[in-house]
C-alpha cells in the first residue's frame, strides 16, 4: 500500500544567497552617496557606511563629518552592519564559525582591544531641494550602545540622547542640512550588556567580540512638511463568538515641527472607509488624532475578514493610508498594515496562562527565536526560516529580547505565526534580580521607558503579536513594572501584558501564569508526561532536552578533527560550540551518557550522529505530543516553547534546525508531532490519542494500531472506524493492553486515515520493555537525573534492510518540487528504520537548502511504500540527486528525473 504525505501551507523562497551572511558591501557603488528625494512622507535608508576605529581615525567629529574627509583606509559596510558584521563583510576575520576561530577576533592588536573604544560610522547623502516648509529628520532605529551624532561638521546629539538598542530617536536636522551633498558621522560607543540595555547572549553562544556595537536597525533620512504624522495605529474590537462585526479605532500622532502655528487636515482610508479631520497645532505641539465608529460610523465593519493563527484559518490583512496637508499641500504621509482579530488571556484554575484567539482557546506550540550572532540583516534567510516554522507546524515564536524589525512581524502576519515578544533575561536588563545586583539609575530608566514605547509602536498593528513579557527570568521590581505598563498603556496597547516568562507577578499585571522549571539538558521522552516540573501541564515558556546534534556534513563545517573525535569519544570534553560561557552547558555529557546507555556506545562519529538523530527525533516529538495529549485535560497544558527554534551560530545545543538550515532528527520529530490532525502514543498511560489543531470537526476517520516485535512480527493489531474528532482538541482513542512476550525493543505503528482511505497521519515509535526511570528528588533547574535507562541497544542487531527509491521532479514558478517514493519489498528481511532523504544539487555536490519536506526520517516495514515531496529553489542546470540512508539501510543515490521520464528508468535496488 502506498501512502502519500503532502505539505500543507508551505512557502518556498528564492535560493539563499549565502548562509554566512550578506555579501560584501564593497561593490562598485559602495562609496556612492545615498540619494534622498524631496517627497513629503518619504524615508530613505542609509544603505552603506564606511567605518573605522577611533584609534586609527582620531580626528574630531567636526572633521569626520565634513565633505572631502579622507577615508581611503576605512571599511565599506552595509547599512545595518554592527562593527563585527562589517569586518566580516570585509574579510577581516576568516571562517569565524569554524572551531574556535572566533577567538582570533577577541585578541588585541597593536593598539589594544579594538572593540572597547568608539568606532566611526560615516555616510554621505545627496538631498533634493525641498518645497516651502520642508523639513529633514534623522531617524535612528536603535543604537548599540550609544552614539554622538555629527552632521556637516555640527554635533546634533550626544550619547546621552542616542542610547539603547531599541529606542527610536528622531532628530530634526533641517537647519544642518542643505540641498546637494551632506555628510553624516556617528561616533558609536562600545557596548557591554552588563552595563547597558543592549543585546546580550548569556549561554546561547559566545558573546560577539564587539558586543554588537553599531546602528543595528539602520538609520533613515525622512522628508516631511511642517506637520509630521507618525505612529498610525488601528485596533479592532471583534464581536464574539459570531465574528460578524469589528469596530475599528484609528489614531495617529500629528506634530507641528514649525515655529508658527498651523491648521492641518488629516485624511485617511482604512478598509474602504474614508476619514477626515482638521486640527489646529501650536508651534511644537503634538496631538493625537482619533477616529472611531462613534465619530465615523463606517468604522463599524460588517462581515470583517478575520485573521487566524496558522492551521486555524486564513490570515487576511488590511491597510491604513493617512496623510497630513497644510494649506492644501501634502505635508506628510503614513501607512500601516493590520489584521482584525481578538486576543485575550486568562489564568486556568491551576494558575497558568491560556491564550484565546477570536474566542477560541489555543494551545501555544512554539519555539524561541535567535537572530544571527552578529545581527546581520539577511531578508532571504529570514524568509527561509519562516518557511521552516510553517513547515514544522508550529504556531508561535517567542522572542526573548533580540527583538526584530518590522520585516520579521510582516512575515509572521503573512504566515499566521503568533509572536510572544518580551525583554531578555540577565545582564543589565535584569541586573536588579541578582543577589547584590545594582538597581537602574535615571539614565537606565529613561532608555528602558523609551525602549518600551518604541517597541509598542513597532508591534502594535501586527496581528501576529499576542502579548508582551515585561520580564524574562524574573518579574521586574515595582517601579520598573509600573514604568513598562504605563508606557504600554500610553500607546493604547490592546494585548496581554505578562509579568515574566518565569513564575512571578507584579501589581500591574498579576501573576505571570508561566513556568520556567527546566529542563534545558537531556531527559528521557517519558519526562514530558509527568505531573512535575517541566511536564506537560500549564504554560512552559522555555524548555527542551538540550543537545541537538547536527548532521555529519554540518558537524564537519563547524568542528575541527580533534573536536569531532572528542564529540563521540569523550562526553566530558568541553565544546566551544556547546557553550563558551556557562560551564554547565559547556559539555553535552548528559546527552552522551544517555545515548551510550540507551542505544549502545558509539563506534564511530557516523554511528554517534546516527544514534543522535533517533534520540533527538524521539525526544522532541515526545515534548510536543505530551502537550498535545493534555490540552483538554483536567490540569490542562496551555503552551510550550521549545528552547530553541534556531541558533545564532552553529551549535550542538537547542535547535529544531541548525545554523546551516539543514533539517535533521529534531526537526522531523517536531514536524510529525505538530501535524494538523495527528495520532500519537502516550508514554504515561499507554493511551492512543487523536489531536486536531484545526477548527474543523473530522468525521468517519479510520485508525490502525499495531505493536511489532523487533523482527517486524505483529504482536497486536486493532482497527477502528467511523471515528469523530472535534476541532481544536484531543481525545483518547484506545488504550494499549499490556502485552507479554514482546522483544526487549519493540515498535508501535499508528495510522490515521480519512473516511475514503487517504492517509492523514502515520507515526512509528521504538520502545523498550525496560523503561527510563527518573530521580525527581534530585532535580535541579536544568536537569532531572535518570536512575535507569531504556534499553534500545537491540536496534543495533537489526539486519540490513532492502530499500528501493524512485525520484522525479517538476518545475513550478521559482521552485522545484521533487517526489520521492521509498519502498521496502516484501522479500526484505527487516524493517527499514529511520530513513533520511536529502537532495544534492548534483552527484557529489552541495545539499539543496533550504528545503521543505512533507515528511522525513521515516520507517517502513517489508511490503510498504511511502511517497514524500520536497519543495526547494531551482538548483540550476545540473541534475539533482536524491540520497537515502537509514539506521540499517545502506546509502542509495538516485538521479532525479523529470516527471515525463518513466518510473522504471529511475528505480534502483540495493
Amino acid at each position: 500500500m502506498t501512502r502519500i504525505r503532502a505539505i500543507s501551507t508551505i512557502r518556498v523562497v528564492a535560493a539563499l544567497a549565502a548562509l554566512a551572511g550578506p555579501s560584501l558591501a564593497c561593490a562598485d557603488n559602495a562609496f556612492a552617496p545615498t540619494q534622498v528625494g524631496s517627497d513629503a512622507g518619504s524615508a530613505t535608508a542609509i544603505t552603506h557606511w564606511q567605518i573605522q576605529s577611533s584609534a586609527k581615525a582620531q580626528q574630531s567629529g567636526a572633521e569626520v563629518s565634513s565633505g572631502g574627509f579622507p577615508t581611503h583606509d576605512w571599511y565599506p559596510v552595509s547599512g545595518r552592519a554592527t562593527v563585527m558584521a562589517g569586518l566580516l563583510e570585509n574579510g577581516t576575520y576568516k571562517n569565524v564559525f569554524y572551531s574556535d576561530n572566533l577567538r582570533a577576533a577577541e585578541e588585541p592588536d597593536s593598539s589594544g582591544n579594538v572593540f572597547v573604544i568608539p568606532w566611526w560610522y560615516r555616510a554621505e547623502f545627496t538631498l533634493a531641494e525641498g518645497g516651502r516648509g520642508a523639513r529633514t529628520l534623522l531617524r535612528i532605529n536603535g543604537m548599540i550602545a550609544s552614539a554622538d551624532v555629527w552632521l556637516n561638521g555640527n554635533l546634533v546629539a550626544d550619547q546621552a540622547v542616542v542610547a539603547g538598542a531599541y529606542p527610536v530617536h528622531e532628530l530634526d536636522v533641517t537647519r544642518w542640512v542643505h540641498a546637494g551633498s551632506n555628510t553624516l558621522a556617528l561616533r558609536v560607543h562600545p557596548a557591554d550588556p552588563r552595563t547597558s540595555l543592549v543585546v546580550g547572549w548569556v549561554d546561547w553562544n559566545p558573546t560577539p567580540p564587539d558586543n554588537n556595537m553599531g546602528p543595528w536597525r539602520g538609520v533613515d533620512i525622512v522628508r516631511t512638511g511642517p506637520v509630521e504624522i507618525r505612529a498610525p495605529q488601528v485596533t479592532s474590537t471583534l464581536s464574539l463568538p459570531d465574528l460578524s462585526h469589528a469596530a475599528l479605532a484609528v489614531k495617529v500622532q500629528a506634530r507641528n515641527l514649525d515655529a508658527s502655528a498651523h491648521d492641518a487636515t488629516i485624511t485617511g482610508v482604512v478598509a474602504g472607509v474614508s476619514l477626515k479631520r482638521t486640527i489646529h497645532l501650536d508651534p511644537g505641539q503634538t496631538q493625537t488624532v482619533s477616529f472611531s465608529p462613534k465619530s465615523d460610523p463606517g468604522l463599524d465593519l460588517k462581515g470583517p475578514q478575520v485573521w487566524w493563527p496558522v492551521g486555524m484559518g486564513a490570515h487576511p490583512l488590511y491597510t491604513l493610508q493617512m496623510a497630513a496637508a497644510v494649506d492644501g499641500v501634502i505635508s506628510d504621509r503614513a501607512s500601516a498594515t493590520f489584521g482584525i482579530r481578538s486576543v485575550s488571556s486568562h489564568l486556568t484554575p491551576q494558575g497558568y496562562q491560556q491564550f484565546v484567539i477570536n474566542g477560541k482557546p489555543v494551545l501555544i506550540r512554539g519555539a524561541g527565536w535567535a537572530p544571527d550572532m552578529f545581527l546581520r540583516d539577511d531578508p532571504q534567510r529570514m524568509e527561509a526560516e519562516f518557511s521552516y516554522v510553517v513547515n514544522l507546524g508550529l504556531n508561535t515564536i517567542r522572542s526573548e529580547g533580540k527583538l526584530e524589525d518590522t520585516r520579521f512581524y510582516d512575515l509572521a502576519d503573512r504566515d499566521g505565526i503568533m509572536i510572544l515578544a518580551g525583554w531578555e533575561c540577565c545582564d543589565k536588563w535584569e541586573s536588579w534580580a541578582k543577589t547584590g545586583g545594582e538597581p537602574w539609575d535615571i539614565s537606565d530608566e529613561k532608555v528602558a521607558a523609551a525602549s518600551m514605547t518604541s517597541e509598542a509602536r513597532l508591534l502594535g498593528n501586527h496581528p501576529s503579536v499576542i502579548g508582551f513579557l515585561i520580564g524574562s527570568d524574573n518579574a521586574p521590581p515595582a517601579a520598573v513594572a509600573k514604568m513598562y505598563v504605563d508606557a504600554l498603556q500610553a500607546e493604547d496597547w490592546p494585548l496581554p501584558i505578562i509579568a515574566a516568562a518565569a513564575d512571578g507577578a507584579t501589581a500591574e499585571t498579576g501573576p505571570s501564569g508561566m513556568k520556567m522549571a527546566g529542563p534545558y539538558s537531556w531527559i528521557p521522552p517519558a519526562y514530558w508526561y509527568a505531573d512535575k516540573l517541566g511536564g506537560a501541564f500549564g504554560f512552559d515558556s522555555e524548555v527542551s532536552a538540550g543537545a541537538s546534534i547536527p548532521l555529519l556534513d554540518d558537524l564537519n563545517r563547524m568542528l575541527s578533527p580533534q573536536e569531532l573525535e572528542a564529540l563521540w569519544k569523550y562526553p566530558q570534553a568541553r565544546q566551544f560550540h556547546a557553550s563558551a560561557a556557562w560551564s554547565v552547558f559547556a559539555t553535552i555529557e548528559p546527552f552522551d551518557n544517555a545515548l551510550a546507555r540507551r542505544y549502545g556506545p558509539p563506534k564511530s562519529l557516523e554511528d554517534y550522529v546516527a544514534k543522535s538523530q533517533l534520540e533527538n527525533y524521539d525526544n522532541v516529538r515526545a515534548q510536543f505530543e505530551a502537550f498535545n495529549a493534555h490540552m483538554d485535560a483536567a490540569k490542562p497544558s496551555t503552551g510550550v516553547i521549545y528552547w530553541m527554534l534556531n541558533n545564532a551560530w552553529p551549535s550542538l545545543h537547542w535547535h529544531l534546525y541548525d545554523y546551516f538550515l539543514n533539517p535533521a532528527g529534531a526537526y522531523f520529530g517536531a514536524k510529525i508531532a505538530n501535524e494538523p490532525v495527528h495520532i500519537q502514543y502516550s508514554y504515561d498511560t499507554r493511551a492512543i490519542m487523536l489531536v486536531n489543531h484545526t477548527l474543523n470537526r473530522e468525521h468517519g476517520l479510520r485508525a490502525v494500531i499495531r505493536v511489532r516485535n523487533l523482527d517486524g512480527s505483529v504482536a497486536y493489531e486493532r482497527r477502528l472506524q467511523d471515528i469523530d474528532l472535534k476541532g481544536n482538541g484531543a481525545r483518547q482513542l484506545a488504550m494499549l493492553p499490556a502485552l507479554d512476550g514482546l522483544s526487549r525493543t519493540y515498535f508501535i505503528e499508528l495510522e490515521l486515515a480519512s473516511a475514503d482511505g487517504k492517509s492523514i497521519s502515520r507515526n512509528v515509535y521504538w520502545l523498550s520493555t525496560q523503561t527510563d526511570e527518573l530521580d525527581w528528588e534530585h532535580s535541579n533547574w536544568y536537569l532531572t537525573p535518570v536512575t535507569r535507562y531504556a534499553d534500545l541497544t537491540p536496534l543495533q542487531s537489526l539486519p540490513t534492510a532492502t530499500a528501493k527509491v524512485r525520484a522525479t521532479i517538476r518545475h513550478e514558478g521559482a521552485e522545484d518540487i521533487a517526489t520521492v517514493t521509498l519502498a521496502v519489498p516484501p522479500s526484505s528481511k527487516a524493517v527499514a528504520l529511520f530513513q533520511h532523504v536529502l537532495i544534492k544539487r548534483s552527484a557529489g555536490g552541495e545539499l539543496v537548502l533550504p528545503i521543505l519536506w512533507s515528511d522525513n526520517d521515516v520507517t517502513l516495514w517489508p511490503g510498504e511504500s511511502l511517497t514524500l515531496t520536497a519543495h526547494f529553489a531551482t538548483p540550476g542546470a545540473a541534475t539533482p540527486v536524491v540520497e537515502v540512508s537509514g539506521w540499517n539501510v545502506p546509502t542509495i543515490s538516485v538521479p532525479v528525473a523529470a516527471e515525463s521520464q518513466t518510473a522504471a528508468s529511475q528505480e534502483r535496488n540495493h
